[in-house]
């Protein structure tokens, strides 16, 4: 199975971004929430890095990092950060769950 960059390149923005933040305001909340959130995605891309049906971890971590910052956007209006990772999180789930039917299994024919 071949790596999974755009999940690793997703987990990697969204720990950035939490970094940056944290630079940026000195606000510890989206260090933490970036770092939190960043690490548990790159574990989800690195599960569907080795199997593209085995992602629970990506999926739930992206719906719910979806769910947070639209919730942020649609209180807030500002594009960034909130609405940003809302769209990207909404690709992520898209792409995720048709990757997760593109299964290699499928293309085996079982005598």
């Amino acid at each position: 199975m071949p790596i999974d960059f755009a999940a690793f390149a997703y987990a990697a923005s969204v720990a950035g971004g939490g970094i940056l933040g944290y630079v940026k305001a000195k606000s510890i909340p989206s260090l933490g929430a970036g770092l939190l959130f960043g690490s548990i995605l790159g574990y989800g891309a690195y599960q569907t890095s080795q199997d593209s049906r085995n992602c629970a971890v990506l999926l739930g971590t992206s719906t719910a990092l979806g769910g947070v910052m639209g919730y942020r956007f649609y209180n807030t209006r500002k594009i960034m950060p909130a609405g940003m990772i809302c769209v990207i999180s909404a690709v992520m789930v898209v792409r995720t769950i048709w990757r997760s039917f593109q299964s290699p299994e499928a293309s085996l024919k079982v005598e």
